[in-house]
């Protein structure tokens, strides 16, 4: 059997824009994927702080530096910009390996700087 575990997430990420009319994935600043292990096209879960509304979508790479997290496409609707989210990604193991998973948390600041790694 395998078990849908945490690997990693974005903890407190800030929404920086939503643009409705696309076909539809988050936009997370590349630098913030690859400090959090999440991958270009990743199946990731988003859990939004300020409306309790979850949507699961694909992450794709924004510029480096830039501090983008953009909902795109119908997502849209259930996000508006400086809404505080959680961005998780998850992978298959068996149990042994789950016994010994420690997820990558990073936890952001207000203007999606890293604030613990």
């Amino acid at each position: 059997m395998l078990l849908k575990v945490l690997k990693s997430k974005l903890h407190r990420a800030r929404i920086t824009e939503t643009r409705l009319h696309y076909p539809g994935s988050i936009e997370i600043d590349s630098a913030l994927m690859e400090a959090a292990g999440i991958l270009s096209y990743e199946s990731v879960l988003v859990a939004n702080l300020n409306n309790g509304s979850r949507l699961e979508t694909y992450a794709v790479p924004g510029e480096a530096g830039s501090g983008a997290v953009v909902i795109l496409g119908a997502a849209a609707q259930l996000a508006k910009p400086g809404d505080i989210v959680i961005i998780m990604a998850f992978g298959l193991c068996t149990p042994e390996e789950a016994a010994a998973i420690k997820p990558k948390v990073v936890v952001l600041d207000e203007k999606n700087d890293i604030v613990k790694p």
